[in-house]
């Protein structure tokens, strides 16, 4: 699968988290995209609307890979744009709690932080399993699966608790398609958000809003312009987002095709068993045994702030090491490019930075 795709070879790369990796023949359909857009500007975005047939045919596949009503969901660069999107919609006041676990991502805490300060709500950080609504407990905001440690929650039973308790689900789902199967109505997140470039494999600036019906009138549109008339729905309201490169929306189906030839579970199941000889292979303790292709790993080095640069500096493996509430954390991420030897040229790297 390496020839697949196009990361330097003489990088250990695993860091797929962070931004994913495109593999070839789908960054080759983003090309040929861009390069149609550029042939043709006014032909492909404005004549006879044709990019909005090509917007949702890309959004119809999109779609039926997420389990979602299509009416339900929208494109967006990314999950955090999807994210501040609903979350600075919301009609929040003084004394509003916002329920939300402990390790959830530093950029939308900072987004709630943000939305807190202006609105007077109090933020409340607990383990995911201690997210219990209370009478004050208006939003219940939480990561399908954990940016730093990769544990994937049971965020369906959770948001069915959140509507039982009268409060608004929101689920950050950046990492969730591609790494897990995603059935959003099945879930019943009244927001969900999430990315396609990360564990789908597609171009950057591809991700995805959805909203449950009942809540759209409470998300204001990510972008105000042409198609938003009383006669569209919530889709179609979002659907022009003012002028942009369309390219990486539409290049999700070959994304979708792509796993769909490269028999994805087995790519999946075959990530999860290297994560679990990391156990054996690395002198670090993992965080969780819920994971699937993403991995954090406990660092207790006495410098934890330049082992990161250092991995790469001296041994070119690019594994991110970064500071959580918990303490540092070293995140190994498994895709289909990963083999046993990344593994075994990190396990050598981490002892020799040890004993020097």
């Amino acid at each position: 699968m390496k020839s697949h795709f196009l990361l330097d070879p003489d990088v250990v790369f695993l860091n797929h988290g962070s931004f994913g990796a495109c593999p070839r023949p789908v960054f080759e359909r983003y090309q040929e995209w861009q390069r149609e857009l550029e042939r043709e500007p006014v032909e492909f975005l404005g004549r006879e609307r044709r990019l909005g047939g090509l917007l949702e045919s890309a959004r119809l596949r999109l779609a039926a890979y997420l389990g979602a009503d299509p009416g339900n969901l929208v494109f967006a660069p990314n999950a955090s744009t999807g994210l501040n999107g609903a979350i600075r919609s919301l009609a929040l006041a003084p004394g509003d709690e916002v329920l939300m676990g402990e390790h959830e991502y530093g950029g939308l805490l900072r987004l709630w932080e943000f939305v807190a300060r202006r609105t007077g709500a109090r933020l409340r950080h607990v383990p995911f399993d201690e997210l219990d609504p209370g009478p004050a407990t208006r939003v219940v905001f939480c990561s399908h699966i954990e940016w730093s440690s990769g544990c994937v929650n049971d965020v369906a039973e959770l948001c069915g608790r959140a509507r039982d308790a009268g409060a608004l689900s929101i689920v950050d789902g950046a990492h969730a398609p591609g790494q897990v199967d995603v059935d959003l109505e099945a879930i019943g997140a009244d927001v969900y958000a999430g990315n396609c470039h990360k564990w789908m494999c597609a171009p950057k600036g591809s991700g995805f809003l959805y909203v449950r019906p009942e809540a759209h009138d409470l998300v204001e549109p990510l972008v105000v312009s042409w198609d938003w008339t009383d006669e569209h729905g919530f889709a179609e309201q979002n659907r022009w987002q003012g002028t942009h490169d369309p390219s990486a929306y539409l290049s999700v189906p070959a994304a979708i095709d792509f796993q769909a030839e490269h028999d994805w579970p087995a790519v999946r199941a075959r990530s999860r068993a290297l994560l679990e000889l990391a156990g054996d292979r690395l002198p670090l303790d993992p965080l969780t045994d819920a994971f699937v292709q993403m991995l954090g790993f406990r660092v207790t080095a006495p410098d934890p702030a330049s082992l990161g640069p250092r991995l790469f500096a001296e041994h070119r493996i690019e594994v991110p090491v970064f500071e959580t509430a918990s303490g540092w954390v070293l995140r190994v991420s498994m895709q289909a490019y990963n083999d046993e030897s990344d593994l075994e040229a990190l396990g050598h790297a981490l002892r020799a930075v040890r004993a020097r």
